[in-house]
């Protein structure tokens, strides 16, 4: 299979996918401030922008002046990153016009807990960390898999503290996930 062509599809896939998700999130961004919605982490929001944008850049770079090929690993890179992709949707569908790339909450809007919000807090983030990961890995980018990852982990330490205040500031946040992890599902022992 040729891995350069594959890596044209899949980068072209996330690219047009960013675009209808930032189109998305500022329609959503409009209406939830007409209704008195607060926007926070004004201050990390251009640094994650930033990461995203210095992704694909390290990305490409690693890629066309690495010569890297295909995984041999990519058949199981590619299902993880459409499993992702299936989370991700479900993520965006779930939270519906509450849906964002900033921390914008509503006060006392009723905090969604339906979709993958059942089982964690922050599916999104846990999405962008596979994607991280899974598409570099997809092309033996090892620098960018891990240079990205740990920016990314970084930048969570920042972004979930802050919209976690948020959420529990202005909105029954913090009782309605009392029983639920950030990221991985929680094992429930039967007695």
């Amino acid at each position: 299979m040729n891995g350069f062509l594959v890596f044209e599809i899949i980068i072209g896939l996330i690219v047009v996918q960013r675009v209808v998700e930032l189109r998305i999130a500022k329609r959503n961004e409009k209406w939830m401030k007409n209704q008195g919605a607060i926007e926070f982490g004004k201050n990390h929001y251009r640094f994650m922008v930033l990461m995203h944008v210095l992704f694909f850049i390290c990305l490409i770079a690693e890629e066309v002046y690495g010569s890297r090929e295909l995984s041999y690993f990519w058949l199981i890179f590619l299902s993880v990153f459409f499993g992702a992709q299936i989370i991700r949707i479900w993520v965006i569908t779930s939270l519906g016009r509450y849906w964002n790339t900033k921390i914008i909450v509503l006060r006392d809007a009723k905090v969604i807990k339906k979709g993958p919000y059942l089982y964690i807090k922050h599916p999104n983030y846990f999405v962008v960390a596979i994607e991280l990961a899974v598409v570099p890995l997809l092309f033996n980018c090892y620098i960018t898999a891990c240079l990205f990852t740990v920016l990314n982990g970084i930048i969570l330490m920042i972004r979930i503290p802050e919209e976690e205040k948020a959420l529990k500031e202005l909105t029954e946040y913090e009782w309605t996930f009392q029983n639920c992890n950030r990221f991985l599902p929680k094992v429930v022992k039967k007695v």
